[in-house]
């Protein structure tokens, strides 16, 4: 492992302090950075989660893609989670939480936002991120590709309707452009240039070397990613401590137990470990972009639903960081790779 990946949790902590310092010292640069948004999606963020994808991409073998069909197992693992159980378990959650236990501490209305943004991001399983997981799981790319594609595929078509229902509303407006350029951004465009290298560079060989010198920069775009999301937020977070603290409560809740639940699945399936640890880690990320556009689309820019899917963001990396770290430490629990 290079020092990045050893230490990454070090750089993440050290980027999350940076972020909120930057926040507060320059909000100029911030504000700057926070006015390149084309349909929600944040233009800066999105070339550094494309730094992020696109090592990543380089790996995918197209004559593999068919031996998918071969080890449905994990993609069947990861569809059920996604979509039978995760928006399920988070509205449970969220109402169990903000109705129940924590009544006492917040108004009613404020508590409903809240909900309604937890609902938001449990219904949307992450495009890009999922990747960056994958590749420090070891996780098979090919295979990965597939899953974010099969996702995003029934996301057109499932991700309103489960919302709505869960809401209570009939007249959902999902931001279909923030989910189109999203998609291509994260996934299409870092797909195509990894196919164009592999073309390039010829040999396997090559492309491992290939690989092995840009996989580096993948980090670095995951920290100075967080830098930037939590220099956004700096405000917010300082300003509403115990807020975001009781918001993080269901997503952590949430995020481990869907993991174990996936990861436990495709143990007791025998997936092998390569398909395994992406396939439980696809349904515990989420698509942020799109659970934030959509809740101020809904709810308000200064709404609670708002804030409870931008602290999603906050607390995802982290959370999800130390996943792959349980992940990489049972490895040897899975079978090995047909």
């Amino acid at each position: 492992m290079s020092i990045f990946e050893r230490y990454l949790t070090v750089w993440v902590g050290l980027a999350m302090i940076a972020g909120i310092g930057i926040g507060i010292a320059l909000p100029g640069l911030v504000q700057a950075i926070a006015a390149t948004e084309v349909a929600s999606v944040n233009l800066v963020v999105a070339v550094l989660i494309w730094a992020m994808v696109y090592p990543m991409m380089v790996g995918v073998d197209f004559g593999a893609v068919a031996g998918v069909a071969r080890q449905p197992k994990g993609l069947l693992v990861t569809l059920a989670v996604n979509w039978l159980i995760k928006p399920f378990t988070m509205a449970f959650l969220a109402v169990l939480f903000f109705d129940y236990i924590f009544a006492p501490l917040i108004s009613p209305e404020d508590a409903a936002q809240y909900i309604a943004g937890l609902i938001l991001l449990g219904a949307a399983p992450c495009t890009a991120m999922v990747f960056v997981w994958s590749q420090l799981t070891k996780g098979d790319a090919t295979y990965t590709l597939v899953q974010v594609s099969v996702n995003d595929l029934i996301m057109v078509v499932a991700f309103a309707p489960i919302v709505a229902f869960l809401l209570g509303v009939t007249d959902i407006s999902v931001p279909w452009q923030t989910l189109v350029l999203a998609t291509v951004l994260y996934v299409v465009l870092p797909l195509i240039a990894g196919l164009i290298t592999r073309r390039r560079l010829g040999s396997k060989e090559a492309i491992n070397a290939f690989s092995a010198r840009v996989k580096p920069w993948s980090m670095v775009g995951l920290i100075a990613t967080v830098a930037i999301l939590f220099g956004l937020q700096g405000e917010t977070i300082l300003a509403n401590p115990f807020v975001i603290l009781l918001i993080a409560v269901p997503i952590v809740i949430q995020s481990y137990g869907i993991f174990a639940l996936a990861y436990a699945a495709a143990f007791a399936l025998k997936v092998p470990h390569r398909i395994a640890a992406p396939c439980a880690l696809i349904g515990t990320s989420n698509f942020f972009e799109l659970a934030v556009a959509v809740a101020i689309s809904l709810f308000g820019l200064n709404s609670g639903a708002a804030l409870a899917t931008v602290v999603g963001v906050l607390v995802e990396v982290p959370v999800m960081l130390s996943l792959v770290a349980i992940a990489n430490r049972t490895r040897a629990r899975f079978p090995e790779p047909a």
